[in-house]
């Protein structure tokens, strides 16, 4: 069914209120994935906050002409069937979430990334942020590299207080006897 002009208007604005707001906006081709495997990604790509949509390329190539921050935002990739994966809390999580579900699924081709100052992004750019650790993922390696030597200190401390008990022990056994 074709789109009204009005109902045009309002999916330009809505894309280009996601485009704001995403941190990342990835773009992959999924020719050849059946509805069900669509709706299976949309589920999995929400839990980690991604918004995942099949919008057509003119609406999104119209919404970034129309915000001055994408004004300048190469379209020549935006050709094919696509779908848009965006995320507003993390860099790398659309992309994670797209090639999490491309393991199973092939059909979803990394076609590229428009991130959040407008540069877009090569495929072979966004299969490199994929592998990425997420934000949480860098957190707790923070974590653990800064408690580690916290860590080694106290168990060296608990070690010389052990041994310093030890030989009060042994001492105390000996003059016992």
């Amino acid at each position: 069914m074709a789109l009204t002009k009005d109902k045009k208007h309002e999916v330009v604005e809505q894309v280009g209120k996601l485009l704001d707001e995403s941190k990342m906006t990835v773009v992959a081709a999924y020719t050849g994935t059946s509805v069900q495997s669509l709706q299976q990604l949309r589920r999995q790509a929400r839990q980690g906050g991604t918004d995942v949509k099949v919008i057509k390329n003119r609406l999104v190539a119209k919404a970034l002409a129309e915000n001055d921050k994408f004004k300048e935002t190469d379209t020549a990739a935006l050709k094919g069937q696509l779908l848009y994966a965006f995320n507003s809390q993390d860099e790398v999580a659309a992309a994670q979430a797209l090639a999490d579900f491309a393991k199973t699924n092939p059909s979803i081709v990394f076609a590229g990334a428009i991130n959040a100052d407008g540069l877009f992004l090569g495929a072979d750019d966004v299969k490199a942020l994929a592998g990425l650790p997420s934000k949480d993922q860098l957190r707790s390696m923070l974590v653990g590299t800064l408690s580690a030597p916290l860590s080694g200190f106290v168990s060296v401390m608990a070690g010389n207080v052990r041994g310093v008990l030890n030989v009060l022990s042994a001492r105390a056994d000996a003059l016992g006897e």
